[in-house]
């Protein structure tokens, strides 16, 4: 996986977290995973397809979920309902819409595919030969990963 690819997904995280959430928020250690893995409890993903072909994932726990939409809605939400839900997809629309404007101006072209997003326990993704490089962001509201598995077209 090329880092031409993940940085305007690291520099947007960054810039869109630290924006909506009006807090700190400190990356961790990039990671490469190439098995299965689990996921935390509520993710979002896009997909991608042209230049390149793969997907983001934004995963993150429930009560990080819960923290993170109250945050950028200026109320207090408890339960994971459909405003939790589509606050997060925005969310996922904002970092991947900044990063791919970038990989836009550097000359790749690919579409997106609109945000879905899952929910429940133990669930896990599994991308055959792709590996993931993982993005952790700590903020306020808690951990989030960024998990972008990206490779060129064949």
């Amino acid at each position: 996986m090329r880092v031409e690819y993940i940085n305007p997904f690291v520099e947007a995280a960054f810039n869109v977290l630290r924006e909506v959430l009006q807090s700190d928020v400190r990356r961790g250690e990039l990671y490469l995973k190439s098995t299965s893995m689990p996921v935390m409890g509520v993710a979002a993903i896009v997909g991608l397809a042209g230049d390149v072909e793969g997907r983001v994932l934004f995963d993150m726990d429930k009560p990080t979920a819960l923290k993170i939409a109250s945050s950028m809605n200026g109320e207090e939400l408890s339960v994971m309902d459909d405003l939790v839900k589509a606050t997060i997809t925005e969310l996922a629309n904002m970092i991947t819409a900044q990063a791919v404007t970038k990989l836009h101006d550097l000359g790749f072209r690919f579409d997106l595919t609109p945000p879905a997003i899952f929910t429940g326990e133990n669930m896990e993704v599994s991308d055959a030969d792709v590996e993931a490089l993982i993005v952790p962001m700590e903020t306020v509201q808690g951990k989030i990963e960024i998990n972008v598995a990206i490779r060129e077209r064949a």
